[in-house]
């Protein structure tokens, strides 16, 4: 376990160095307040609080943000280090491929986990500043907006080292990442709308979509952010689909978990039998 906590230390040092954690909390801290003023005109219209706007637009913001932000630190963890030689040397110490992987997720969960709590952090404690009225379930779904886009987050940057484990080329995981990014939170939902426009249920049923909103974690996060709660889903279109889905928000919590762990798995068998 020690031997895990350093090396998570030690990608820590680097994103701080790199100015990775700088930049991402201050991006995302800097989004967050500019929605959150922006965004809280809409809430005498639909009567609702200023913190369930924040948290429709936070989640709509996350969906495109993390999962490139999560791409981007993970995609070379493990080839950049192998072009760079810096690998074989870290293996030469007492410690395990297993260890490194681990060690290296917990240091990039750990600055995406401080850049979202802080960054989405700031655009409650503004709204707390400005006095807004905000209740206690408006809290909770806040709460778990935050946790689940760190879950999100962690889901990507498993994504991220099981490319980085497969390729040989840091300009070819790069490439693979980005192409994964658009798939996922861009051209995955186009191809679900088009083929239920389509069909006019005809065909795909309620069982159907439920299975294919779980292929991606991107759907999994909107369902869960944008139509768990009452509160929030007054605020979208997502209510009708999660009634046709019949997910629950345990299964969808469950369905990110599983996201993050079996690509962190399929990463270590990759990595423990590559060759250096």
């Amino acid at each position: 376990m020690t031997n895990i906590l350093l090396i998570a230390w030690k990608e820590i040092q680097e994103c701080l160095r790199n100015r990775w954690v700088v930049a991402m909390t201050l991006l995302l801290a800097a989004l967050a307040l500019s929605l959150t003023f922006l965004g809280s005109a809409p809430t005498g219209n639909v009567g609702t609080s200023a913190l369930d706007v924040v948290i429709v637009s936070l989640s709509s913001l996350t969906i495109f943000v993390i999962p490139l932000v999560a791409l981007l630190i993970s995609h070379d963890a493990i080839v950049g280090e192998m072009e760079r030689g810096t690998m074989l040397l870290l293996l030469s110490y007492p410690v395990s491929r297993l260890q490194v992987l681990l060690g290296k997720f917990l240091g990039h969960l750990a600055v995406l986990t401080f850049a979202t709590a802080f960054g989405y952090g700031a655009a409650a404690i503004a709204l707390m500043a400005s006095g807004a009225e905000i209740g206690g379930g408006s809290w909770a779904a806040f709460a778990g907006m935050i946790l689940t886009s760190i879950l999100l987050g962690a889901v990507f940057i498993a994504i991220g080292y099981l490319i980085s484990a497969l390729v040989r080329e840091r300009a070819t995981a790069a490439g693979i990442a980005i192409g994964v990014w658009l798939l996922l939170v861009v051209l995955f939902d186009m191809a679900l709308l088009g083929a239920l426009v389509v069909d006019q249920g005809r065909t795909i049923s309620s069982a159907a979509l439920s299975g294919m909103l779980l292929f991606n974690p991107t759907d999994v996060y909107r369902l869960f952010n944008l139509a768990g709660a009452e509160n929030v889903s007054v605020l979208t279109n997502m209510s009708g689909i999660a009634d046709q889905a019949s997910l629950s928000p345990a299964v969808l919590l469950a369905t990110l978990v599983i996201w993050v762990l079996v690509p962190l798995t399929l990463a270590g068998l990759t990595f423990s039998r590559r060759e250096l």
